[in-house]
């Protein structure tokens, strides 16, 4: 970047673009930054990230079974985010090379497409738990259940399907382009299908981020409404404290990754598509480039889900973490976010015929 220069901006005509997310305009982007910032967050969300996920895939398939329905979906949440560490390498050469892609236009097509996989099925997986506390909480009894872990094995496949089945036009638009010796992986697709690319991302962010907020959102207001009244039986205090654990982490991974990223995207997007002044593209651009290592950063906290919702869990990861003997193989059914009324469950489901202590010990965490 020039010390002299006044402004961010500096219109030009024509226009050598706007690097990976290239758009004819007559206006030049400033990125500079990005070139520190994308290498340097990316190295540290793949080491934070698979220094995390590698070891929870290796206590879920080695320490912690069987599996209950939660298990299910943490581990399938910690495979995502292990498969999406996996492919930084490639982005933090891209960015310290300046947009330069050497790995060829399918390479650039995958790895595109995997980020956006990871970021659906993220919030997918996180919404499933949502949805499974949520009914622990408010309809234990339904809980049992809808809670079987056959039932959470089928959902997970069910959601990499339809991730996968609404992000297969992403692998048509999503190219690479040369310019002089430099070949761009375009985060977008080429200038002219633009506008056609802005209305399936819109889509693709109502149907697999929108809806599933809201779906989180709802199941946590009720949630926080039910555990703030007298609950039958006993006092839950662990039960509460596990619960809130929940809602803390799941409301901090939305509110840090997803929804910047989102609305920064959103607003970057239109103001291409409207064909905002360069002062305009500038500042959103930036916003934009900045909220993208946070969408990136998912990976490295939904960890701490697992820590603070789990103390098998916690406890087997600090033994593994200490370099201990291997401890005995435990149930995963002590991970379980559903609870039932720990000392008057088998009093509270008397109403159903088929309520008793075996089933209070089904649904116990």
């Amino acid at each position: 970047m020039a010390s002299t220069e006044p402004s961010l901006f500096t219109s030009l005509s024509p226009s050598p673009g706007f690097g990976d997310d290239e758009v004819e305009l007559e206006c030049w982007f400033n990125e500079e930054f990005k070139f520190i910032l994308l290498p340097v967050s990316y190295a540290v969300v793949f080491v934070l990230g698979l220094g995390l996920n590698a070891p929870t895939l290796w206590l879920f398939l080695f320490r912690l079974r069987p599996w209950d329905a939660t298990a299910t979906y943490m581990f399938h949440l910690a495979l995502s985010d292990t498969l999406y560490v996996l492919s930084l390498p490639t982005l933090v050469y891209y960015y310290a090379a300046r947009n330069h892609w050497p790995f060829g236009t399918g390479f650039c097509k995958f790895i595109r497409f995997l980020f956006y996989w990871n970021l659906y099925c993220s919030v997918l997986f996180l919404t499933c738990i949502s949805v499974h506390r949520y009914l622990g909480i408010c309809h234990p009894l339904r809980a049992l259940r809808w809670g079987r872990p056959r039932f959470a094995a089928l959902l997970c496949i069910g959601v990499w399907l339809v991730v996968a089945g609404c992000l297969v036009p992403n692998l048509f638009f999503v190219t690479t382009s040369t310019r002089g010796t430099t070949i761009l992986c375009h985060d977008t697709t080429r200038p002219e299908e633009f506008d056609h690319y802005v209305h399936f991302s819109s889509a693709v962010m109502g149907l697999l981020f929108g809806l599933p907020c809201l779906v989180t959102l709802v199941c946590y207001g009720l949630m926080v409404h039910r555990l703030y009244r007298p609950l039958p039986g006993a006092a839950q205090s662990s039960s509460r404290l596990r619960s809130l654990r929940t809602i803390t982490v799941v409301l901090t991974v939305f509110a840090v990754c997803f929804v910047p990223f989102h609305i920064t995207r959103t607003i970057y997007y239109l103001a291409r598509l409207l064909e905002a002044d360069c002062q305009m593209l500038n500042i959103v651009n930036v916003a934009y480039k900045v909220t993208r290592p946070l969408a990136s950063a998912n990976s490295c906290l939904d960890p701490v889900l697992y820590l603070l919702t789990g103390n098998k869990y916690r406890r087997q990861f600090q033994h593994l973490c200490s370099g201990g003997t291997a401890q005995p193989r435990i149930a995963a059914s002590s991970l379980a976010l559903v609870s039932l009324p720990e000392d008057g469950s088998c009093r509270w489901a008397s109403t159903s015929r088929n309520s008793s202590c075996p089933a209070r010990r089904a649904g116990r965490s």
